[in-house]
């Protein structure tokens, strides 16, 4: 352990900022915060956030990428802020401190200048922002509410933490943060996402306590940003779990996972929990399925699109935040408690239209299925007459299937689900599904993502042999699987598929077509973009980060070979789409 310097304690910029300060754990580990909170004396509400990405490492120097593209669209982030205390995912103080709130950050344990084993989502490091929580709720300068904000990261670890029920959690606000460590995060569908391990070498051993003067220094304080200790390759290595062979070392949803999952039934803390509709990978499913089945009766959805970044940071989202956080830690009358449960901001083709709604999904959808017909490769909302099959390489570019041109403008917003039948020539088969939108001269429409710039409207994926339902959260629009054992499939066998695709909103216009893909491999946009992040290793082709490519889960010899489609006219394929009425 590094030994604990003496607080510091300083005025800048309008806030009283203590840097470093020590918060100890139960096992005698000291974890490193930094507080920024009003110049005057008095108690203030907590805005906390406990993560790996190091509270002194600026947005501007570890994310330039990222940070560069956010500000030239939307200026009104960097106004009003000299920018200096600006980090990756968390909110800028000198944008929340003046309205009375002390903002709190804590390098999570083994990152940044906390010690310790690097373990992430871990009952360890769970327990860890539990005591952080009670530690803020009792200091002089805290009202005794504590709040918690932040993005991904900083999102994902806060289902886990409520799920402790700290006694000083007041309020949550979890921006496109993912709540099923296997659903959402690491399995998709069952099948393993590489991100995790690319991400732990990009943005997680960079600033690994311990690098010392081989890492960052702070451009504010001129301190290292990852302790004053400066250690080996080996003694880093020895710090930090094996993250991406822990994954693959787990792939059922099993108890490693659900150590770093929310715990619905305990979670009753007020929340607003902030999706993004192109986030397929991480930042989407979590979202939608905390206001499903959280047992807390305050809780409220907004969804969005552009970078996942992006709206945390706009006036829109710091607004959004700050009504909600002023009526749970500051007790203001704001009617934040009076208004819908849901906010969306619908997706056109050219633009976003905000609206609020009072459910999810919506009470008023027209859940509307669209067969696959195989003859012509159509998508249509009267079933196929006669049987048929069509078949595709396992692991190719797969079959699409579309529809004729809309007569109207068509909303579709909502989860949905493909029922499909199908067999292979191995033991096993990995379905990608891809809900896609084209022009009425077949060029597709594609978005900017949580990540991608060219993100299609929907992605599902599911491995034939984790079909097995659980009819106790299954819903007709959203097919729930246990993941909890294989079941192989009989070469040339058909087996009926139940794959969920993530929620989304789209309004088609008139003229336009929508398809369905039906693939072996992840969705492609075009096959190079020149296109990346600082903080990514991939070219952006369409997913981003979030791609399914290890041949370790993917061995050839069992997903390769052929795929067959089946259509029997008693049960045709079809995907069940959440139409909304005018």
């Amino acid at each position: 352990m590094s030994n604990v310097e003496p607080l510091r304690s300083e005025v800048r910029d309008g806030m009283r900022i203590d840097w470093d300060v020590p918060i100890v754990m139960d096992d005698g580990l000291v974890l490193r915060a930094d507080v920024f909170r009003p110049e005057a004396p008095g108690r203030y509400p907590v805005v906390l956030t406990c993560g790996p990405y190091a509270k002194g490492l600026s947005f501007q120097e570890g994310y330039p990428s990222a940070w560069n593209g956010m500000v030239l669209e939307f200026p009104e982030v960097g106004a009003g802020s000299t920018n200096k205390y600006q980090s990756w995912e968390v909110v800028d103080p000198e944008k929340w401190v003046p309205d009375g709130y002390a903002c709190v950050r804590v390098d999570s344990r083994g990152c940044g200048r906390s010690p310790g084993f690097v373990d992430h989502f871990s009952a360890r490091e769970t327990q860890d922002f539990f005591l952080a929580i009670e530690w803020a709720g009792v200091q002089p300068w805290s009202n005794g509410k504590v709040g918690l904000n932040g993005i991904s990261y900083y999102g994902m670890n806060q289902w886990q933490v409520a799920s402790l029920q700290p006694p000083h959690l007041a309020a949550m606000c979890i921006w496109e943060g993912a709540s099923d460590w296997y659903r959402d995060a690491t399995h998709h569908g069952g099948i393993l996402s590489t991100m995790w391990a690319n991400w732990y070498d990009m943005q997680v051993k960079t600033v690994q306590h311990g690098l010392g003067e081989r890492g960052p220094r702070s451009k504010v304080h001129g301190d290292t940003v990852c302790g004053p200790d400066t250690l080996s390759d080996a003694q880093l290595q020895a710090n930090r779990s094996q993250f991406g062979d822990d994954i693959l070392g787990h792939p059922l949803d099993d108890a490693w996972h659900r150590e770093r999952s929310a715990v619905w039934e305990r979670i009753r803390v007020p929340f607003l929990s902030a999706a993004n509709w192109g986030g397929q990978g991480l930042h989407t499913r979590g979202n939608f399925e905390a206001i499903a089945r959280a047992a807390s009766s305050e809780k409220w959805l907004e969804a969005h699109g552009l970078a996942h970044w992006t709206h945390f940071y706009t006036d829109y989202g710091v607004q959004l935040q700050k009504r909600f956080f002023d009526h749970y830690l500051k007790g203001e009358a704001n009617g934040w408690r009076e208004r819908p449960k849901v906010q969306l901001q619908v997706r056109h083709v050219d633009r976003f239209v905000e609206r609020q709604e009072h459910e999810w999904p919506l009470a008023r959808t027209r859940w509307t299925r669209y067969y696959l017909h195989f003859g012509d490769h159509s998508l249509r909302t009267e079933p196929p007459a006669a049987p048929a099959t069509v078949d595709y390489e396992a692991l190719g570019d797969g079959l699409t299937f579309m529809s004729l041109p809309l007569a109207h403008d068509t909303e579709i917003t909502g989860p949905s689900a493909a029922r499909l039948r199908l067999s292979s020539s191995t033991a096993d088969a990995d379905v990608f599904l891809v809900l896609r939108v084209f022009t009425s001269d077949l060029r597709e429409i594609t978005f900017q993502g949580a990540l991608d710039p060219h993100t299609p409207v929907g992605q599902g994926w599911l491995r034939a042999s984790h079909r097995k339902l659980d009819p106790r959260f299954s819903q007709p629009y959203r097919p729930y699987h246990p993941h909890d054992a294989l079941e192989p499939l009989e070469p040339g066998q058909p087996v009926d598929l139940d794959v969920e695709v993530l929620p989304t909103s789209i309004v088609v216009p008139a003229g336009y077509r929508i398809a369905l893909s039906v693939r072996g491999k992840d969705y492609e946009w075009q096959a190079s973009t020149g296109l990346k992040l600082s903080n990514l290793k991939n070219e952006l082709k369409g997913c981003g980060p979030f791609l399914h490519n290890d041949p370790r889960d993917r061995p050839a010899e069992i997903y390769g070979g052929r795929n067959t489609l089946h259509c029997d006219p008693a049960d045709p394929p079809f995907i069940l789409l959440p139409v909304i009425p005018d």
